[in-house]
């Protein structure tokens, strides 16, 4: 049986409807992004600057004996 259409076959592409909100999920992201970025500046960078490492308590006397005399000899 032949097609009507002279036997070329007709390839149709449904393309999806454009979307009207197509760049608001970017702005969704940058706008979590941003937040995010905001809660690690407040909270993040004081905790880990309070986690140094202590400073060494170094005792010095106030008075040094550098006497050279060895008694005994």
């Amino acid at each position: 049986m032949a097609n009507k259409s002279g036997g070329k076959t007709t390839t149709i592409i449904n393309n999806p409807p454009s979307e009207s909100g197509g760049g608001m999920g970017m702005l969704v992201g940058l706008i979590i992004l941003l937040v995010l970025g905001y809660l690690l500046w407040i909270y993040g960078l004081p905790a880990l600057r309070n986690m140094q490492v202590p400073t060494p308590t170094i005792n010095v006397p106030s008075e040094i004996d550098v006497n050279i005399n060895q008694s005994g000899n």
